[in-house]
């Protein structure tokens, strides 16, 4: 969607606007004369990630639009209401706000340490809820007034919480705070959340899924474009759970390679999306076998699999995955295997690794099968629960390297 006029002097305040999709927004504004709050934690360039407030409000300013950056904690109701106010008097008032601010961490319940379950609480659900307060009553007074949440569709389906329920509260929390606020000030103010329908390719997508996953994401120009389109809305266009494909389909756009990050490969779901379990399901028929407990077996599928990845093991491989990985399988072949991928020039096999895992995958024998063979990513998997994940994330990813090589032979 091309910029125009219609953001020409309002005033955006988005949380966590110093990178990746909320600095992404704020540049689509900018080209049209915005003025952007950047409220942002990361006041000094950090180690793994690219950008702060300072850095994004010059590329703001360079597009033609007006930046306050802003050190914030969303967290924190000083901060946020010394941000609101500052903002009020540089700019006049708040137009728009946009909730982009998000914490995740993608373990179970036994992993999660309640000082992860604090913090993204703390910064989806209640940073959102009190960013919220204290914007509106500036809002209220606005010709165009938006909230925006960067949060998905209430789906309760219990796979979006089986591997990970507090991510999943915090992030529906975000969510409720739209269909709540949505009612409350309808008429008044036009409170909807956007979501992504594939993964967009951010700094926090690649710490959790490694550089490779890039490859199957979209950029965050589609998310961008699609916020642009709502704030584009009448006030009297709120409560809805928007699907960034969707709505831009509405505005005319046709050709979505635009925003892939590598045209023509398979693009990765998101969470929450039924969409992202129905494609998995759509792989191929499922295997269902009952449990049968047991020790590993020494021969079938699972152990030519591994004699295959004894095959291809080698010191680069090892090198540049880094990780032992072991394998609890269920299903008709159930057993436990190990692949050391992080020793020596590797090694693979059947019981317990020689060392202390790194991550530890619970699937079906049958699933396990499909994933080396190349029918099934570990990522796909993940996200719809048929495999749970103890452990670094990001290798689940850096074994597709070692299954692509595999792939010709299985």
């Amino acid at each position: 969607i091309l910029p125009g006029t219609k953001l020409a002097g309002q005033t955006l305040f988005i949380t966590g606007a110093s990178r990746g999709i909320g600095k992404a927004i704020a540049l689509k504004a900018a080209k049209d004369g915005a003025n952007v709050v950047i409220a942002a934690k990361t006041a000094q360039v950090h180690p793994k990630l690219p950008g702060t407030i300072y850095t994004a409000a010059e590329e703001i300013e360079a597009l033609g639009g007006k930046a306050l950056p802003c050190i914030v904690d969303v967290r924190d109701e000083k901060q946020i209401g010394e941000a609101v106010e500052r903002a009020v008097q540089k700019f006049g008032g708040i137009d728009i706000l946009v909730n982009n601010a998000s914490a995740i961490n993608l373990t179970g319940t036994l992993e999660t340490s309640m000082k992860k379950v604090d913090l993204m609480l703390g910064v989806n659900l209640r940073g959102t809820y009190l960013t919220s307060k204290l914007c509106i009553p500036h809002l209220l007074k606005s010709k165009n007034p938006h909230i925006l949440n960067l949060s998905p569709p209430l789906n309760l389906n219990p796979i979006w919480f089986k591997n990970h329920t507090a991510y999943t509260m915090a992030k529906y929390g975000m969510s409720m705070c739209v269909l709540g606020m949505a009612e409350e000030f309808r008429g008044s103010i036009a409170v909807n959340a956007l979501w992504p329908k594939t993964a967009i390719h951010t700094a926090a997508m690649d710490m959790i899924g490694g550089a490779e996953v890039g490859k199957q994401c979209r950029n965050v120009d589609i998310m961008s474009d699609a916020a642009y389109a709502i704030f584009g809305k009448p006030p009297s266009y709120t409560g809805n759970f928007v699907i960034d494909e969707e709505i831009l389909k509405t505005e005319g756009i046709k050709d979505f390679d635009i925003y892939a990050v590598a045209p023509g490969n398979a693009l990765l779901p998101d969470f929450f999306l039924d969409e992202a379990e129905a494609l998995v399901q759509n792989m191929g028929d499922p295997v269902v076998i009952p449990v049968v407990k047991g020790s590993t077996a020494a021969s079938g599928p699972i152990a030519e699999t591994f004699n295959i990845i004894k095959g291809v093991l080698n010191p680069d491989i090892v090198k540049s995955t880094g990780g032992v990985y072991k394998f609890d399988l269920s299903g008709e072949h159930a057993g436990v295997w190990f692949i050391d991928m992080k020793n020596g020039g590797g090694s693979a096999g059947s019981g317990e690794p020689p060392v202390k895992a790194d991550v530890i995958m619970t699937m079906d024998s049958a699933d396990f099968t499909k994933m080396f063979a190349g029918k099934l990513k570990p990522t796909m998997a993940f996200m719809s629960g048929k495999l749970m994940i103890k452990g670094d994330m990001s290798l689940a990813i850096k074994m597709e390297k070692m299954m692509s090589m595999m792939k010709s032979k299985l």
